[in-house]
């Protein structure tokens, strides 16, 4: 089993706001770890550690065997690993297929333009945007600026893919397909780290879940096992009762 990421006792402050504390984990490659937790515990804050916005003040990352901890973002892309945003972040003033280009040309191939506009032809096909190619990216609605955020990381080509809430305002049929869509992602041989808060889907999608709460890790394990953790339930769940029809829906 290789191991594509590594975190050894990553910290994270904010002037006197201690956002994580000692976060130790490690990821396989081609598996899906869920990371769950309530507002405020630190989930975003860790994949802006990890996809070196905010470089951690204690600790080490390490990607693909090589020590990234005070890597800057670009250096991760070049690496492969790339991410979506809890709060998405279209190029409104370009259209849809020329926004997915940017990924392609900026991810760790390192493409021309002209292959770019390849890759980004069969990446919009793969994420059901393909008709929407030609319009602005700033048109489309919120399920399919979801998409288009995750089709642009696709195009860079990622060993790894960090999800920052795909599924956040979504009905109940767009997370299902989003889900399949995760799914045949990881088929493809993409390892997989997401933040979600839709526990029935990320229960189902994950091999692993790790839970925060204020910024430290309390729980980590199968998804079995984290919604019979009582510190969870306690933490994050609330319901024991919700956390076995979970286990029953998945």
């Amino acid at each position: 089993m290789t191991i594509l990421l590594s975190l050894q006792g990553v910290s994270k402050r904010f002037g006197g706001l201690q956002a994580l504390t000692k976060i130790t984990f490690d990821l396989p490659e081609g598996q899906i770890l869920g990371l769950i937790g309530p507002n405020g515990a630190g989930k975003t804050t860790l994949f802006n550690a990890i996809n070196g916005v905010y470089p951690p003040e204690e600790g080490r990352i390490v990607f693909r065997n090589q020590d990234v901890t005070h890597a800057k973002p670009y250096d991760h892309a070049r690496l492969g690993m790339a991410r979506t945003h809890q709060i998405v972040q279209p190029l409104n003033e370009l259209t849809v297929r020329e926004n997915v280009e940017a990924g392609a040309c900026f991810g760790h191939e390192n493409h021309t333009l002209g292959r770019a506009a390849s890759i980004a032809a069969e990446v919009l096909e793969f994420v059901g945007l393909a008709t929407r190619a030609d319009q602005l990216a700033g048109s489309l609605n919120v399920a399919q600026k979801k998409r288009l955020e995750m089709a642009r990381a696709l195009a860079a080509r990622p060993y790894l893919l960090l999800l920052d809430e795909v599924l956040a305002g979504l009905n109940p049929s767009e997370i299902d397909g989003m889900v399949q869509t995760v799914l045949k992602i990881r088929e493809q041989g993409v390892t997989i780290l997401m933040i979600e808060h839709v526990m029935k889907a990320v229960m189902n999608v994950s091999d692993r879940v790790m839970v925060l709460d204020y910024g430290e890790q309390i729980a980590e394990g199968s998804p079995q096992e984290i919604v019979k953790n009582e510190r969870v339930i306690e933490a994050y769940l609330g319901d024991p009762r919700l956390a076995e029809r979970l286990m029953e829906d998945a």
